[in-house]
């Protein structure tokens, strides 16, 4: 959505000089491409490409968007083949923050995670084309759309059915199984941006095959099990936590992404004089001056960090356009909330809406106040380090279901091997807290949220919605 980047009427105020009324700095504009693109797959044998000229007329059964083919039993465009295949195969479960009916649509495909698979099955498209080994080429090339009973389809968004088949092969130990490329093992370890309900434990030797592969470490030999995200909790059955050691190189490449931030006070000036009363438009003009500033933290620490190198500028242009602001979200409500929550709301704080400006506030603007107070409340409880932070951002900078990615296979690889760095971290650090690992994760996907939800509020609400944000978590704080 394309929206006027003016600032708002209300002019300069008068009777004195505020420390922070300087002309206002540009916001940067949201990506045309959308929140959270996909990436375009890449065609494999077990698909059948449309031969005639009506393909560009054909649209995906799953978001409408151009359909390139027969995908696994449907006409379906490429990025929901490649969405489907990677569900089934790394059986990843899904959850639904609304009430599991969100519009699928090109550019709304990505918001919902679960409401897109749950489309998927009951559009028809069938899983058992996908090939076990996740490889291209189809298992059965004569294999259509299939149409089942919404008690499967929930077995298997719940994750029910990937249980099952991996108690099936532990309890034949077949240990073909056990190899990171297979369906089997996949589902042993958590999806980056899933949510995991199931209640089961990880066995040694498919985490030490995931471990080999993308961080290339050794395991300790104490170290028998892993929670799967959501399952270890206090009614767990899982062995109770043990004394470890952190993996020597799982420490170093955490110090590397830490020493790529710059976690100095910001210095966009937010001191003001007492009895100055703050405008709209000067107070849009120092959340732009902010946003400023933390936008370009954001590109001083892309070129520190650790895999830099790796990666094309191309990839990494793509990935800063699509998650800038859910990068400034993160770091906003944990390494710089002391500053945003304390001088930012103190100036927010002189700032009096009109009865205009309360009557038009949207709806949509309510949904991300709620939002936000609410993950606000969740960092706070976990008081969240320095180095999960770090982790936090580098999994959910390489998301590699955005558009335009060149190398999405290995920004894949990357994002697991942090994954399983944070991971390592937390369970290392906080003993006797097994459930702070998925509860970090889970701040991620209502990250991305809010943050495209904000993208569609108009900017001059801004000002009123920072107001009601930072004054509600700075009072309810002040009163624990």
């Amino acid at each position: 959505m394309e929206r006027d980047e003016r600032p708002p009427s209300g002019g300069g105020g008068s009777g004195g000089s505020a420390g922070f009324l300087e002309p206002p700095a540009a916001l940067p504009p949201p990506p045309r491409n959308g929140f959270c693109q996909d990436e375009l797959a890449e065609l494999d044998s077990s698909t059948i490409s449309v031969p005639d000229d009506r393909a560009e007329q054909r649209t995906c059964l799953i978001c409408g968007d151009r359909a390139t083919g027969l995908h696994y039993g449907i006409i379906s465009c490429e990025g929901c083949k490649g969405f489907f295949k990677r569900s089934i195969c790394n059986k990843r479960v899904y959850r639904c923050s609304r009430d599991k009916n969100c519009v699928m649509s090109r550019k709304q495909r990505n918001r919902c995670q679960y409401c897109r698979l749950l489309k998927c099955l009951q559009m028809g498209m069938n899983r058992k084309a996908i090939r076990e080994d996740g490889m291209p080429g189809g298992r059965n090339k004569s294999i259509g759309p299939v149409q089942i009973s919404e008690e499967e389809i929930e077995r298997i968004m719940s994750g029910q059915e990937f249980e099952e088949e991996a108690n099936h092969w532990s309890n034949h130990g077949d240990s073909d199984h056990s190899s990171p490329g297979n369906r089997a093992s996949e589902s042993n370890q958590p999806s980056p941006g899933s949510t995991l309900s199931s209640s089961r434990s990880v066995e040694l030797n498919g985490f030490v095959a995931f471990r080999d592969q993308y961080m290339g470490m050794s395991v300790p030999p104490h170290y028998q099990y892993i929670p799967h995200l959501f399952s270890y909790s206090a009614h767990s059955p899982l062995l109770p936590p043990q004394a470890r050691s952190l993996d020597p190189q799982s420490y170093s490449l955490i110090h590397q992404l830490v020493s790529a931030e710059d976690l100095e006070p910001l210095g966009t000036p937010m001191l003001i004089e007492d009895g100055y009363a703050v405008t709209q438009a000067e107070l849009f003009a120092l959340l732009c001056r902010l946003a400023d500033e933390l936008l370009f933290r954001q590109i001083a620490w892309i070129k520190k960090l650790p895999f830099f190198c790796e990666l094309s500028i191309k990839d990494y242009t793509c990935l800063l356009s699509s998650t800038w602001q859910e990068l400034i979200l993160l770091s906003s409500l944990t390494v710089y909330s002391k500053q945003i929550f304390g001088e930012l709301a103190d100036v927010t704080a002189k700032y009096s809406p009109s009865d205009e400006e309360l009557h038009r506030f949207s709806d949509e603007g309510m949904e991300v106040i709620e939002r936000l107070i609410y993950l606000y409340h969740k960092f706070h409880q976990l008081k969240v380090s320095n180095e999960e932070y770090a982790c936090m951002k580098a999994i959910n900078f390489l998301n590699q279901d955005i558009r335009g990615l060149t190398s999405a296979s290995q920004l894949e690889q990357l994002n697991k091997r942090y994954w399983y760095i944070c991971q390592d971290f937390t369970e290392y650090k906080y003993t006797h807290q097994p459930n702070r690992f998925p509860d970090l994760m889970m701040c991620l996907p209502e990250i991305r949220y809010i943050a495209g939800k904000m993208v569609n509020v108009p900017l001059e609400q801004l000002p009123l919605l920072f107001k009601v944000v930072l004054h509600s978590c700075k009072t309810s704080v002040g009163k624990e």
